[in-house]
């Protein structure tokens, strides 16, 4: 498979600049991986790809946040033979919606697309809680987390980067002018 990095540069997903992450945290170098979306054969390389590294896992489902992760976590559900969920926000809460359901003890895998402070992760995590399903792995596309996180999640990625970020109270592009682009998904911040 090509090397994921130039994938994303080759269908300008990876972007330089003065970025406002769906973290809140600032960057000079933003993921968007959507764009990769625009071509299904690389979605399904990238999907089988990933699905090749969960192998190990025991796993009955995938669960992937709205909206940025949903067409690849249908991908890695295809190429893993497995059911595919998404959870959504309503009223700004995550949450699983559409008449879905999980049964007790089901295990599951969350996939998502990028991965920095993990906050949609847990957001994903607390909307199924209730359901009482085992939470057995997490994949992306881009791992950005630094290691920070391997204890809790345990992420398997294509991508394993460590990314320059910044508070944004300590932000030197900010002090520089450089203007603030927010291309995610979530908002606030």
């Amino acid at each position: 498979m090509s090397d994921v990095k130039e994938l994303l540069k080759k269908a300008d997903g990876l972007l330089s600049g003065h970025f406002c992450l769906t973290s809140g945290l600032h960057s000079d170098t933003y993921f968007q991986c959507a764009k990769l979306y625009q071509y299904p054969d690389i979605v399904e390389k990238i999907g089988k790809e990933l699905a090749l590294k969960l192998k190990d896992i025991e796993f009955d489902t995938i669960i992937a946040p709205a909206i940025g992760a949903i067409i690849f976590g249908y991908e890695v559900a295809k190429q893993s033979g497995k059911r595919n969920l998404f959870v959504e926000r309503k009223d700004d809460v995550m949450c699983l919606r559409r008449g879905y359901t999980l049964s007790k003890g089901e295990k599951v895998v969350i996939i998502e697309d990028v991965i920095t402070t993990a906050r949609t992760i847990f957001e994903t995590i607390e909307a199924i809680k209730e359901y009482e399903v085992e939470i057995t792995g997490v994949g992306c596309i881009v791992d950005r987390t630094q290691g920070k996180l391997d204890d809790k999640l345990k992420i398997r990625s294509l991508l394993k980067i460590d990314p320059v970020v910044y508070e944004p109270d300590n932000c030197p592009l900010c002090k520089e002018g450089i203007e603030l682009v927010k291309p995610g998904s979530r908002k606030g911040k």
